[in-house]
């Protein structure tokens, strides 16, 4: 299904696919062409029936403020309640609604497409569905839905997160330690809160989910949050955007990749009877001809920069060499002599991360480049006590905490 004006496939199949006709004589995107797939079912409002009422029902979801997401939401209603093959053929009889549909790329406005369009619909419509409605807040972006999960809480005077509002999202971007939140253990940095206790907050704005918790002060609260984190462990893409502002805004904002108890308790592994350390490797950069210490300080923010998902690696601080694989495959990702680090250090204001940097070609120094590569510990005094030990192992190296 294709539109007659120059568009990707990916997204005509992900905003309209029924495939609405152009104005005449303009050749360019309708302004209104990604809303399509809502707005024809807002014409079935005129008479109260159980389709009325789920349109109904999607005109006043909270969670979705486009009309591109209010027809994501009526898709997965109809789907559950199983009234897709109703919605779709209330549209077949309205002559006036089909109009709106090119009969060479749609299937609404081709009679010989429609008939077996429909007989698919209705083996659909027998189908069970028990999709979760509730989990709605990025269908404005993308069909693709995030993790949700509920935090339920006892009343206490602070929970001990930090929050900041952006674009009428709320994300958690510090857990304070020792607070309620840190021992309930639910919340990481970088998840949005969604809902408390039945109150929506999408399209927040500044200030609200305090007026909220006001409300229900010495209630127990139910939180309903959303995951940084996708079902594969790697970042929720349609949160990128919003992720990258967030780390301009806040500099030391870093994403939580797991609780912090459970994080300790995990800090090593044993293997082959020596102590890894369990860390995240952030990335690389390139920073010039100079390997000294003071290019940390520009090597790990230009790294952070990139945005890259973390990886989970096992990192060892052996006698002659520093040894890193990554943790879920064992593949040996580096593997650097001490004569080949030039220096490691952290910034003073990421207690968590730290970075060394490595001679690109140790084999000819007068044309070497360095290249620092940027890791995240479990704590501060781990970072310190891997910085330590791999100074000791090169100390005719330079370096500095």
């Amino acid at each position: 299904m294709a539109y007659s004006w120059k568009r990707t496939p990916l997204q005509v199949s992900d905003q309209d696919p029924f495939g609405r006709r152009p104005e005449p004589g303009n050749g360019s995107l309708p302004a209104d062409a990604v809303n399509i797939s809502w707005h024809p079912f807002t014409f079935l409002l005129y008479r109260v029936t159980p389709l009325s009422i789920m349109v109904e029902k999607a005109s006043s979801c909270e969670k979705v403020l486009t009309a591109q997401g209010r027809g994501r939401y009526f898709l997965r209603l109809a789907l559950n309640q199983k009234s897709l093959a109703t919605a779709i053929q209330q549209l077949a009889r309205s002559p006036k609604l089909l109009e709106c549909y090119d009969p060479l790329v749609s299937v609404l406005g081709n009679e010989d497409l429609m008939e077996p369009f429909l007989s698919l619909m209705l083996v659909v419509s027998e189908m069970n569905f028990s999709l979760d409605l509730q989990n709605s807040s990025f269908l404005d972006e993308s069909w693709l839905l995030p993790v949700c999960v509920t935090y339920e809480t006892v009343p206490c005077r602070e929970l001990g997160m930090v929050l900041r509002y952006l674009d009428g999202r709320i994300f958690v971007i510090e857990v304070l330690p020792e607070s309620q939140a840190e021992v309930d253990e639910v919340v990481l940095v970088g998840d949005v809160i969604d809902e408390i206790s039945g109150f929506s907050l999408r399209n927040a704005r500044n200030g609200q989910a305090g007026t909220v918790l006001q409300k229900l002060k010495g209630k127990p609260l139910s939180f309903r949050i959303i995951r940084w984190k996708w079902h594969d462990g790697g970042m929720y893409r349609p949160l990128l955007p919003y992720l990258k502002v967030l780390r301009e805004k806040v500099p030391s904002f870093q994403l939580q990749q797991e609780h912090r108890h459970k994080e300790e308790k995990e800090e090593r592994c044993l293997q082959g009877g020596r102590l890894l350390y369990n860390l995240r490797y952030l990335g690389q950069a390139n920073v010039g001809k100079y390997g000294g210490k003071e290019v940390l300080d520009e090597g790990i923010p230009t790294v952070l920069e990139q945005h890259l998902c973390p990886r989970e690696v096992l990192f060892d601080v052996k006698e002659t060499e520093v040894f890193i694989q990554e943790k879920t495959s064992s593949k040996v990702l580096f593997q650097y002599p001490y004569p080949e680090i030039s220096c490691v250090g952290r910034r003073l204001d990421s207690n968590n991360l730290f970075a060394f940097c490595v001679a690109v070609s140790p084999g000819t120094p007068e044309h070497s480049t360095f290249d620092c590569l940027v890791f995240e510990s479990n704590s501060e005094n781990e970072c310190e006590e891997i910085i330590k030990r791999i100074a000791a192992g090169f100390k005719h190296t330079e370096w500095f905490v």
